[in-house]
């Protein structure tokens, strides 16, 4: 097991490994249990051996092997995934435990599948949920379990949810995609279950923020504000009641108009800063607190827009010589961004009709 294990343990099972293959020629399988609890260098361990072949190496985890095992072990392994088990497998493992089991009690068909429901495709945790089932039949003198009793019996609800895992991630996948889809039904489920699980609230809370800003961006600005005060009213109520303004929150956002137009601008921008040279402010751009400054013409011929017609300095440049103005950002019709996007289509209007006066060789 990788959680009781560390190098030493490796080497000594390596050093029997060579021992058994030099007295009878016979391959070692190494099986580790919870392989992403061994960091990188106890990872990397087992590579030579991998590579000799003295060695099956088996590991088992939890986690997505993608991100918790190395990569140059992992492409040195086939990856199987286990899928959680069916319910008419579990049924059957549930009629298994019992008739092999000293409990003596009858189990009705909905209690089984209530079992079935807890476990959550785990076979582990049904076999462990039996248990429980059973042993509070037998302290109470029960021989008739019905739904009721293991209802009464497991009073929480054990929902596969392991924070970190895939099962986590997915969560978040869904919660995200149905505030994107405009399902508030689906977003409320989704923002729940992960409360159930145990979810710190201000991560979901975090997560919201997020949606505003990259789904829902300035189709409605108040989605952003909404999520900011959802996260501080938690801070101030906690749980439970702090939970009805994160829910509040994700009806909000996923009942919102939506628009990515933001989120892709910044991105092409970004794409265009890394793909462009290091260029110069222009000039009537620049900063002039001294007479110096002033005197190499920083910022002179510089246009206030308060002082020009509709408070827009039609014509104007304000990229840096020698890179034609890029249209980033595009708004889409939905929500405020409409009139966004008419208020923009309007100055550019003004821009085509503005005769732009000449500058002279230094870009004045």
């Amino acid at each position: 097991s990788a959680v009781l294990s560390g190098v030493k343990d490796i080497r000594d099972a390596v050093a029997r490994a060579e021992a058994v293959l030099q007295q009878s020629g016979r391959r070692t399988i190494l099986f580790v249990d919870e392989v992403h609890r061994f960091n990188k260098s106890q990872q990397d361990a087992f590579l030579p051996f991998v590579e000799q072949g003295l060695i099956t190496f088996i590991g088992a985890t939890t986690e997505n092997p993608s991100f918790e095992v190395n990569s140059a072990l992992l492409s040195r392994a086939a990856v199987y995934v286990l899928q959680p088990l069916t319910d008419a497998e579990l049924a059957g493992l549930v009629a298994r435990a019992i008739n092999k089991s000293l409990f003596l009690f009858n189990l009705s068909a909905a209690a089984r599948d209530s079992l079935v429901a807890y476990a959550d495709g785990d076979a582990r945790r049904l076999l462990n949920l039996v248990d429980q089932v059973a042993t509070a039949a037998t302290q109470s003198g029960q021989t008739e379990i019905d739904e009721a009793f293991v209802q009464q019996t497991l009073t929480q609800s054990l929902r596969r949810f392991d924070k970190g895992g895939d099962a986590y991630y997915d969560q978040i996948s869904a919660l995200h995609k149905s505030v994107r889809g405009s399902a508030p039904d689906a977003a409320l489920y989704w923002l729940v279950r992960m409360l159930d699980g145990g979810t710190d609230p201000l991560y979901l809370g975090r997560r919201l923020i997020r949606m505003a800003v990259e789904d829902i961006g300035l189709a409605d600005a108040r989605a952003l504000r909404m999520a900011l005060d959802a996260c501080e009213t938690y801070e101030r109520l906690g749980s439970p009641e702090g939970e009805l303004a994160l829910a509040e929150a994700a009806l909000y956002l996923a009942v919102a108009p939506k628009s990515n137009a933001a989120y892709v601008a910044y991105n092409r921008a970004r794409e265009l800063v890394r793909n462009d040279k290091s260029r110069p402010v222009p000039e009537h751009l620049r900063n002039a607190p001294t007479k110096l400054m002033k005197a190499l013409g920083y910022g002179s011929e510089y246009r206030y827009a308060h002082d020009e017609p509709e408070g827009y300095a039609a014509g104007e440049n304000y990229f840096p010589d020698g890179l034609p103005p890029s249209s980033l950002y595009e708004p889409t019709a939905r929500g405020l961004e409409g009139r966004i996007r008419e208020r923009l289509e309007a100055l550019r209007e003004l821009d085509r009709q503005a005769v732009k006066p000449a500058r002279d060789d230094r870009g004045q």
